[in-house]
């Protein structure tokens, strides 16, 4: 049903009746489906529109079920009974609109209209050939039983088939020079199904290479390829690029290397070598040795100074110029950038290589909406742009794992002129459009083109546990203590900030770090949880005679140096990362109040002053000029003289006489006393007692002697005030400071790890670090020691800490991601340590790109033997369920972006940061706040237990409230005593980022709870829309008995740059599954002894058209799940619930009843759909059909993109818009093609639309 921008044509429902929902037939009714929940409804005689009671969609019948009258009008005069009149919204005249066109422009009025098909039933006209001649009655139509097997089945097709073998074992399948890779080599399934252009280009080092054995056929075909593809040309004039996508550990270093080696042959000298890190330096010098390369320098540019790079004093004329991804972006402090140094040293003709090694570092170029790019990703893209005619390399296992990464890979030329997409953002469109499934096509399109190559080592030998590491009862306590401090720290901080003045700003700043501060403490946590297990296990391997790494996120550096910084080098235990990290926190960011000022010891007359100006007024009419000696009154310095009295004397300052303020008698000036504070002129006479002696400059009254003691007391008193609030403050913090330093919070795990399996003299670590603590020799205390020694410097301690290990003389190495990028630590044949490699997890990283970097350290190509991975997790959160989804990834190859998704279960899918997850959040949140119910039970409670349930939303909202997730939180009184109210703002309602880290901080049971409840809604959502047929499964396997192509295939397209070909197939399905294959399924299932009681044939309790409908089940991969096998289609792909099972069919006990219905059923199912024969759809129909036709667009499909996904669009069935790729085998002679499915109703409209259709030469 078409989306709608404007008003379209519908039909006025008045108040219709809801029909009755049912299964069953009741009293000369018809059922029908509803359109929108599927539900199946009863509709009442002579009702024809009608209201769906469960989803209130209003619809009417379909016009083979209306009342015979209502279908049997004539048409008018000049009505084309091969279109649907109806009525423009705008205009309102009468439009011929062909069927299936859902989207067109009013020819009277020009307004852009939209079909909704769901409400124009009734202007569907039957077919004629005459159409201005009345119809005679039709004979009616048998009424349509609705057949819940069909509806199953149909879901089932709809979804796709199973998925098949995801790799396959990798030969180049055109070259074969160079002895075969040391270890075996995996290929997708997908891109296996896709073969590179024939090899055109004859390597000048290939004597060499095939006499010294240093390459292996699989890099050699690389070298091939990539110097191929170099003499290619773009549309826009730049060079063609090439992408090296092989996974870690098959050797894309030497294969670097052999490039350079062969261009050097061709007298291009220079090269760009960039890659993460300056260290790898020494790995690129030894391969370069390795292929016979020695006498290429390689020159490490951060040791180079700014100055042009082939000047006298610099000296680099040729060679292999090695910078990092850092230095890439760096300048000088004169403003001179490193890239402007290397484009001036390459110079505008440069036709050499320039190669970004580990280029997933340039990725953010085209961050997601409201990022900024990054400068790495910018650097890239501008020396590429300035280098138009460099020989590109683009070498990463992670480089495409979005399309967005792929930003910068401008030379692969897969957008841009003479492309299907204009620029990258369409390019990203479309892919987004797409799917999963659209960059597995990218990656086949770039290997059809001769520009990919994308091989992974083969995880085969590998061993795979999840270890679960329950927290202690001493740590579920402690994590259980330290949740509520966190909850009492945040009400404190709130209480303590009420009382401030300050602006707004330094408060967000405040909730900033905390959040920051809380999600990184409790991650801190779980790791150190882990350390007494990884410690067990590590002392277990190395008694085995195995060596271990470990493999963590972060060192805790930071932590460790404040605290040398603070305490000094010698301290009494390891840093505490948990309680530094704390104590620095509430020290640095605790809501304190200015600290009061000391009072000074001024004087009276200051004093006086100040009070004066503090209490204005005081004088009898006002404030005067003050006189600075009542002696002389006619010389004033300007400032005393600028005041801003409000009385002014009508006489001037040297009159002789003025009045007494008294008295008010007039007096020589002279005679008359002046108030220093108020200024008023006073008769020695008029006061009480009167003033018999001279006064000094600075007298005062007695009314401000008294008013001016009263200021002293009162300044005296605030000052006490803001010191006794300052100092209560102080105290509070204090007492936080206290509370923590109480804890028993765990030490840096990597210190603790280091110093259990026996110190740095025993342990490897390869960090990013550049100090540690280190136990003194007595065993008490410990003290700050640098990594490097003076034989080590700190450049090269990392690579000094690896030879250790791989020599054998440490049998235990700790890496970290920031230590270890492109490092190999493989039980390497060429080592002295060759021991099994056992390689723990203490940090899994959220990031699957980051996961799968980690574990290449350790299996890598040339390796004595596998390596045994451990991954470690808590019972907390998601820990656990993010471990078990990589340790199947991992099972069932390795790295993520490799082609194809289906490598085991997509981590994509367990990406709880996405639409679904993100409506899951909404739901949880929904349910917590009681606006709407639960989609399913809540963990522990129980549907028939109501008052379970509003427990579990009470603690919830406690919860919630307490890591700030619910704001404004009120308990409330009278009937709502107890209940909780507030509110959770608009940004916070689709985080689901935020939830899962606040998540962390809540105490193990209730967090445990919360995690499950989203997790189940999640699963719900994303299990809804696989029956629907809405869920992005990437690439689809179409299984079938039998496949076997129909006809000769067509080329309708061949690419101008490559030769490649696209090509549509014809296939014929056979998904039949016969009796004695069935029978021998379940006769392998009875001869395990453990077999459940329910394994057997089934025949459904219900007839539709009267037959009954056979099954094949047994148990399925989880508890109370089965398999399901039926004789039309074979395996289905849902396994169906035992109780589904038990409520829709019966088990037979009688084979040869079982045999009867079975051999039926497959012989019907050859001819007829399972709606029988009198289907509305008829031959068109494939439900339950055992033999279909399937069509596939394969070979190169981006060129033809477009044009295809056009076609589609014009389909007038929802499902047959939508782009679907598939992968289907031929059992005849296992020929596998992975493309577009074209429906049939398809085929003849992308045909046309490609314009060219001709047979494949033979």
């Amino acid at each position: 049903m078409g989306q709608q921008s404007v008003p379209t044509p519908s039909v006025n429902l008045p108040s219709l009746p809801p029909p009755s929902a049912s299964s069953s037939d009741s009293g000369g009714g018809c059922q029908v489906r509803c359109a929108g929940c599927k539900m199946i409804l009863t509709v009442a005689p002579g009702l024809t529109e009608f209201i769906c009671p469960t989803c209130q969609l209003p619809q009417m019948l379909p016009p083979e079920l209306m009342p015979q009258q209502q279908r049997s009008s004539a048409l008018a005069h000049g009505i084309d009974p091969t279109k649907i009149q109806l009525p423009c919204a705008h205009c309102k005249a009468i439009l011929n609109v062909p069927h299936g066109l859902s989207r067109f422009s009013c020819p009277q009025c020009g307004i852009d209209l939209a079909v909704d098909v769901s409400k124009i039933r009734q202007f569907l006209p039957q077919s004629s050939s005459n159409p201005a001649a009345p119809r005679p009655p039709a004979p009616p139509l048998p009424e349509e039983e609705v057949n819940e097997v069909a509806i199953e089945v149909e879901r089932e097709e709809d979804e796709g088939g199973m998925v098949g073998e995801t790799f396959m074992d990798y030969r180049p399948p055109k070259l074969s020079i160079g002895p075969p890779h040391p270890d075996p080599i995996v290929e997708t399934s997908s891109l296996s199904a896709v073969q590179p252009p024939e090899p055109t280009y004859d390597l000048t080092i290939k004597e060499d290479l095939e006499s010294s054995k240093t390459l292996s056929c699989l890099q050699i075909e690389t070298l091939v390829y990539a110097c191929q593809r170099h003499l290619q040309f773009l549309p826009n004039g730049t060079r063609a690029g090439f992408f090296v996508g092989d996974g870690a550990g098959v050797g894309k270093g030497r294969t670097i290397a052999g490039l350079i080696w062969e261009n050097w042959h061709h007298d291009r000298r220079k090269a760009l070598w960039i890659s993460v890190g300056s260290d790898l330096k020494f790995d690129a010098r030894r391969d370069m040795d390795d292929v016979g390369a020695t006498c290429v320098e390689v020159h490490a540019l951060n040791k180079l100074p700014y100055s042009k790079l082939d000047s006298k004093s610099v000296g680099v004329r040729e060679g292999v110029v090695f910078s990092t991804y850092s230095s890439l972006i760096a300048s000088s402090e004169k403003g001179r950038s490193r890239l402007q140094q290397l484009v001036q040293w390459c110079g505008p003709e440069f036709d050499g290589l320039v190669i970004f090694d580990e280029c997933h570092k340039a990725k953010n170029l085209v961050p997601e909406a409201g990022g900024q790019p990054t400068r790495t990703g910018e650097a890239v893209l501008e020396i590429q742009a300035r280098l138009p005619q460099a020989r590109v390399v683009y070498c990463s296992a992670t480089g495409a794992s979005e399309p967005r990464n792929m930003a910068y890979m401008v030379r692969l030329g897969l957008w841009g002129a003479g492309t299907s997409f204009l620029n990258f953002r369409d390019f990203l469109v479309a892919m987004e459009k797409g799917g999963v499934g659209a960059l597995e096509l990218v990656a086949m399109d770039m290997k059809t083109r001769g520009m990919y190559v994308c091989r992974t080592l083969s995880y085969k030998g590998a061993e795979f546990e999840v270890v679960e590491v329950p927290l202690e009862a001493q740590m579920q306590d402690l994590y259980k203590k330290a949740a509520e401090f966190w909850a009492e720290l945040r009400v404190e901080l709130l209480s303590a900030g009420a009382f401030l003045t300050d602006d707004k700003p330094s408060s967000n700043q405040l909730w900033r770090l905390y959040w920051a501060n809380h999600q990184r403490f409790f991650r801190h946590l779980c790791i150190s949880a882990k350390v007494p297990a990884v410690v067990r296990i590590a002392k277990e391997a190395l008694t085995e005679g195995k060596c271990v790494v470990i493999g963590l996120q972060s060192t805790g550096e930071a932590r460790t140096e404040e605290a040398v910084s603070k305490y000094g080098l010698e301290l009494d235990d390891f840093v505490s990362g948990p309680r530094e990290l704390l104590l620095k926190f509430v020290e640095e960011n605790y809501p304190l109040p200015e600290e009061p000022e000391p009072l000074p010891d001024e004087s009276v007359k200051e004093l006086q002053r100040k009070r004066h100006s503090a209490t204005p007024g005081v004088s009898i009419r006002g404030r005067v000029r003050k006189v600075a000696k009542w002696q002389t009154g006619d010389q004033m310095s300007d400032e005393e003289s600028d005041t801003d009295s409000e009385y002014e004397s009508t006489e001037s300052d040297d009159d002789e006489f003025q009045i007494c303020d008294v008295c008010s008698s007039e007096e020589e000036r002279k005679k008359l006393l002046q108030c220093s504070c108020c200024s008023q002129l006073i008769h020695p006479a008029c006061l009480v007692p009167p003033v018999t002696e001279p006064v000094s400059a600075d007298w005062c009254c007695h009314s401000c002697k008294e008013k001016t003691d009263e200021y002293i007391q009162a300044r005296h008193a605030y000052v006490a005030e803001l010191s006794k609030r300052y100092e209560g403050a102080l105290e509070r913090r204090s007492k936080i400071l206290d509370i923590i330093r109480s804890l028993d919070l765990p030490n840096n795990p990597l210190d603790d790890i280091i110093d259990q399996l026996g110190g740095p003299e025993k342990v490897a670590e390869i960090t990013g670090r550049k100090g540690m603590l280190v136990r003194a020799a007595n065993g008490k205390g410990v003290t700050y020691q640098a990594r490097n020694t003076k034989d080590v410097s700190m450049e090269m301690v990392n690579i000094h800490e690896k030879q250790l290990f791989m020599e054998g003389k440490k049998l235990v190495a700790i890496i970290s991601e920031a230590g270890s990028a492109g490092v190999s630590l493989q039980a390497d044949r060429r080592a002295l340590n060759q021991r099994r490699r056992v390689h723990l997890t203490l940090e899994l990283p959220w990031s699957a790109d980051r996961a799968i970097q980690q574990f290449g350290r350790t299996h890598r190509s040339n390796q004595a033997s596998a390596p045994e991975y451990k991954l470690l997790f808590t019972n907390l959160g998601g820990e656990r369920r993010f471990a078990s989804v990589v340790a199947k990834r991992l099972e069932s190859l390795g790295a993520l972006t490799q082609g194809d998704r289906r490598a085991g279960p997509s981590l994509s899918a367990y990406n709880y940061d996405s639409s679904y997850g993100k409506r899951a959040l909404v739901m949880l949140y929904r349910g917590i706040m009681e606006q709407d119910p639960f989609p399913l039970v809540p963990p522990g409670c129980s549907a028939d237990i109501p008052d379970a349930i509003q427990d579990f939303i009470l603690k919830g909202k406690a919860a919630l409230v307490s890591v700030g997730i619910i704001r404004d939180s009120v308990l409330g009184n009278g009937k709502d005593s107890g209940k909780l109210s507030g509110r959770i703002v608009d940004s916070d309602m689709h985080d689901v980022g935020r939830f899962l880290n606040r998540l962390l901080g809540l105490p193990p049971e209730i967090q445990n709870r919360l995690f499950e409840l989203f997790v189940s809604i999640l699963d719900l959502l994303v299990q809804n829309a696989r029956l629907e047929g809405h869920l992005d499964s990437g690439i689809v396997e179409v299984k079938a008995t039998t496949v076997e192509l129909q006809g000769t295939p067509k080329t309708v397209h061949v690419d101008n740059l490559s030769g490649a070909s696209t090509i549509l197939f014809t296939f014929t399905l056979d998904r039949g599954l016969m009796w004695e294959c069935a029978y021998a399924l379940l006769e392998e299932k009875q001869k395990d002894e453990s077999s459940s009681t329910y394994n057997g044939f089934y025949e459904s309790k219900r007839e539709w058209l009267g037959r009954r409908h056979f099954l094949l089940a047994f148990e399925g991969s989880a508890s109370g799940m089965y398999k399901v096998f039926r004789p039309t289609v074979g395996e289905a792909l849902r396994e169906m619930p035992l109780v589904e099972l038990k409520d829709k069919y019966r088990k037979l006990s009688s084979l040869e009843k079982a045999r009867r219905g079975w051999e039926d059923e497959y012989e019907v199912s050859l001819k007829q759909c399972m709606h029988g024969p009198k289907c509305k759809l008829g031959s068109f129909c494939t439900v339950g059909r055992r033999v279909q036709e399937v069509n596939v667009l394969g070979g190169l499909i981006l060129p033809v993109w477009g044009t295809v996904e056009k076609a589609l669009s014009k389909q007038a069935r929802q499902s047959h818009r939508r782009i679907r790729i598939v992968q289907i085998v031929t059992t005849t002679d296992n020929q596998r093609i992975v493309g577009l499915l074209i429906p049939n109703a398809a085929v003849e409209a992308v045909l046309q639309d490609l314009a060219w259709v001709q047979d494949v030469d033979e």
